[in-house]
């Protein structure tokens, strides 16, 4: 008895070590959007920005999957790169309202559960990811608003900015311009799945140039421009009244689990509709093995892609 009460130890090592083993699969990967349209008229350096922007928030959150992270901190991480980057319209290069002021909105999503946060309207939020994940994880709650949202980012801590954090004059000339149809549709996307096999979809934005004060698109609403359940994800960008009115992000989900397509068949197909609608879209999605497509109907996609096999691509133009 004395002889096997010294094997214990090593029995309940082993158990744990299987157990935790078995959560784990060797399957993981990272997709990222950094907005569908035009690029027409950039300049090369900016196009070759917003190629290093992609890379650097694809590094980010690659390293945190291979290192056993969590797919939520990947997503967070590799959005709040994109955010800091004046390149994207989201977080500092945000694009201003008809006002000339630059209203954020984000969501959050996690597919083990269906937990999600979302925020509206913010003017002084450095990261608006970062508050969506504090309100999906730190209250009852799914969406807040404006000055409600701000105030819990006080509350929580987060970093708070003046509004002139966020001044471009690139943007003001966008606006001064009245441009219907900007270089590009804003609207960063992250979707990964981490080890365990749990899937998370963010998507942060500054919206629409010339947009009304208050106007909410896509990007905010969960099932709209944001959706993880267990086996798919995705982020979208474009005509974000759109993506609302026909709940693209869930549609494309119900197709390959429903449906039986693949996710670059899924997504063809709902992106393929929308163009006939008068629609321009795009979106990244992933499924639990680690698939993913990045599919627009644009001339072009700023997007990004790696997985655990060491597949990667980072691409704007077809």
């Amino acid at each position: 008895m004395r002889a096997l009460n010294n094997y214990i130890p090593l029995l309940l090592l082993f158990y744990f070590f299987n157990i935790n083993s078995e959560n784990l699969n060797d399957d993981y990967a990272i997709v990222i959007h950094g907005g569908a349209g035009w690029f027409s008229n950039l300049p090369e350096d900016e196009v070759e920005g917003i190629k290093k922007g992609l890379k650097q928030a694809l590094d980010t959150g690659y390293e945190i999957l291979a290192q056993d992270g969590s797919s939520i901190d990947a997503v967070e991480e590799a959005i709040k790169i994109l955010e800091d980057n004046p390149l994207f319209n989201a977080g500092r290069g945000a694009v201003y309202n008809a006002e000339g002021v630059q209203e954020l909105d984000a969501s959050i999503m996690q597919s083990n559960d269906h937990n999600a946060g979302a925020i509206t309207g913010v003017t002084t939020v450095k990261n608006p990811i970062s508050l969506a994940r504090h309100v999906m994880e730190n209250t009852k709650h799914v969406m807040f608003s404006g000055e409600g949202a701000e105030i819990i980012a006080n509350e929580a801590q987060l970093d708070l900015v003046d509004p002139s954090y966020f001044y471009s004059e690139k943007n003001l000339k966008r606006l001064k311009n009245q441009q219907s149809k900007d270089d590009k549709l804003g609207t960063v996307g992250v979707v990964a799945v981490d080890k365990k096999g749990i899937i998370v979809a963010g998507t942060s934005t500054g919206g629409m140039t010339n947009k009304l004060k208050g106007r909410i698109g896509d990007s905010p609403v969960i099932g709209a421009g944001t959706w993880a359940t267990k086996g798919c994800g995705v982020s979208g960008t474009g005509h974000g009244e759109f993506f609302i009115r026909y709940n693209v992000a869930k549609e494309i989900c119900t197709r390959v689990l429903s449906g039986g397509l693949s996710v670059s068949d899924a997504a063809n197909s709902v992106i393929s509709e929308l163009k006939l609608l008068g629609a321009d879209a795009g979106v990244i999605v992933i499924d639990q093995y680690g698939s993913a497509a990045m599919i627009y109907n644009t001339p072009a996609m700023a997007r990004a892609y790696k997985n655990s096999n060491g597949d990667e691509e980072v691409s704007i133009y077809d």
